[in-house]
């Protein structure tokens, strides 16, 4: 195909897009507040208990509440519930609800007018993650935490509480997550599974209309009960709308021509063209949109399969410390991030843990900085001077990101190493490294919820596969952590995690390459857009204005 029959194409889709999207929402103003963003991937459910993927976790958030959330700097605070304690031996929390909350209106409810909600929902919504009728996604989040007799326990119609087995600090950021946002049963019972297009909570934002694969539109809350610091009601934004090109390419160039209000991340097509290798905007776009970056949660990694027990491991020299410890000293993180990654991220050169995190692993755990040398010498120290009678070492990864497996593969055999760089699907290595069948792999890790402990677990040997996809197992490790687990001391806990991290990292089941960034490229009428560490879509505080 030439260029000028693609471009045809692309601009002929955009056409057909911008009349969909003018259609979305009745009764087109121009004073309405309307912020416009693309899924790619499409949204497969708005059912909050199967909020696994981005799609899903971004709709989610615009649609329910959960008991507390995450602010800006990954402070868990108040939202469903306004206060809550914890008893003395820590296994009790008992939350005290708002009682200005209601649901959306819905055709289950009385007068189809949405009712108060009440600590009933709290525990509905809860116990039905982990109902194994439901088959949530997120069924996990609750193994092994909560109490298996009486988990979820509504007091009263203002107080709920949740019974753990044994002290988990964590558990408030838990409930933080997507998963545990709260719905009414009547609108459940009354819709069954067809619940996925018919969502019903408490949030900003209320279901509009969804036409699968093509656009979702939820509209303004008119009954939502936070108010900004000036007492004026949320959200500004009178609607949402969200469409499923699947194109990058069409998707940037809405973007362009102001049909989107932002782009989420940079195509790797397009980051030459808007970015210079330092990460910022090139000269053609200053001034005419805005790039905000922040650190994401997001560990991008080699994973190395160390359990000696596992065949694939007993004839590979990676089952040699000194082997993987070469592999990490000869990377050069910061030239991987300039050149490969337009400085979009931080060169993975102390723990595991990403930067952004309280306590502070990226900058406290000592990782492994670019040295060649070192890495020979650790090479020759496991009796393969100059890579003498090592074997091809396979890497796998997916095509998203094979150009870094190249980059990769290219260091690595600069030290002595023989690699061959494997592309495959990304649900095939997630199956392979689910089974312990891949020996060197390419892997990410977003936090579930902020705290350093959902990266720890990947690491804890009593931990299956996900997370313990290495199948890690040191027993000064497993003890650190079961010590963590009990510790109620934020500092204390902290340095726990940097000694674990140290450990994971001395001992090398993972490369870690870099941790990763959130960036936005918003236009200039968008307002009050704000980042956080988790890239949670914030559109509470947004507004859209008429300069252009």
């Amino acid at each position: 195909m030439n260029i000028s029959t693609h471009t045809h194409k692309i601009l002929h889709t955009v056409i057909i897009f911008c009349f969909l999207l003018s259609a979305c929402v009745s009764g087109n103003n121009d004073n309405r507040q309307v912020f416009s963003f693309n899924i790619n991937e499409g949204v497969s459910t708005l059912d909050p208990a199967f909020a696994k993927s981005q799609a899903t976790i971004w709709t989610s958030h615009q649609l329910y509440n959960t008991l507390v959330e995450t602010d800006s700097n990954l402070n868990i605070v108040p939202s469903l519930a306004l206060r809550w304690e914890v008893n003395d031996n820590r296994l009790i929390y008992t939350f005290h609800l708002r009682n200005d909350v209601y649901f959306h209106d819905s055709e289950a409810f009385l007068n189809g007018k949405g009712r108060r909600l009440v600590a009933a929902d709290i525990a509905y919504s809860l116990g039905r993650i982990i109902n194994k009728a439901t088959a949530s996604s997120g069924a996990w989040i609750f193994n092994n935490r909560v109490d298996s007799l009486h988990p979820f326990t509504a007091l009263n119609d203002s107080t709920f509480q949740v019974k753990l087995i044994r002290p988990f600090h964590p558990i408030l950021g838990i409930l933080t997550m997507p998963y545990c946002s709260i719905i009414p049963r009547e609108v459940v019972e009354k819709y069954g599974k067809d619940f996925r297009s018919h969502p019903c909570g408490t949030g900003p934002f209320q279901f509009g209309f969804w036409d699968e694969g093509q656009a979702l539109v939820l509209h303004k809350n008119p009954q939502y009960f936070e108010k900004d610091t000036q007492g004026a009601v949320l959200p500004y934004l009178d609607a949402v709308k969200i469409s499923f090109l699947d194109s990058r390419a069409t998707e940037f160039l809405a973007f362009q021509q102001g049909q989107l209000s932002f782009l989420n991340d940079i195509d790797p097509s397009f980051k030459d063209e808007v970015l210079t290798k330092a990460g910022e905007l090139r000269k053609d776009w200053q001034g005419k949109i805005v790039l905000k970056k922040h650190a994401y949660l997001n560990t991008e990694y080699l994973g190395i399969l160390v359990d000696e027990k596992n065949a694939i491991v007993t004839s590979s020299p990676l089952k040699i410390k000194l082997v993987r410890q070469a592999i990490s000293s000869s990377i050069n993180r910061k030239k991987l991030m300039m050149y490969m990654r337009n400085s979009i991220g931080f060169a993975a050169e102390g723990g595991f843990v990403p930067a952004g995190l309280p306590s502070r692993n990226a900058e406290s755990v000592k990782g492994y900085p670019y040295d060649p040398a070192k890495a020979r010498r650790l090479l020759k120290e496991a009796g393969f001077e100059n890579g003498n009678n090592l074997p091809v070492i396979t890497l796998l990864t997916i095509p998203t990101y094979a150009d870094i497996g190249s980059f990769v593969a290219k260091q690595l055999e600069e030290t002595g190493f023989k690699v061959q760089v494997e592309v495959i699907q990304k649900s095939l290595l997630l199956e392979q490294t689910a089974k312990s069948k891949a020996s060197f792999f390419r892997g990410s890790w977003i936090a579930d919820y902020p705290d350093a402990e959902n990266y720890m677990s990947m690491f804890y040997s009593k931990n299956p596969a996900p997370p313990n996809y290495t199948r890690y197992k040191n027993p000064a490790f497993d003890e650190l952590y079961e010590q963590a687990l009990l510790e109620n001391n934020d500092s204390v806990r902290y340095q726990l995690y940097r000694e674990m991290d140290q450990l994971v990292i001395d001992d090398a089941p993972v490369v870690p390459l870099y941790y990763d960034m959130v960036v936005h490229l918003v236009n200039k009428n968008v307002e009050g857009i704000r980042l956080n560490a988790l890239n949670l879509l914030e559109l509470r505080w947004v507004k859209i204005s008429n300069k252009k």
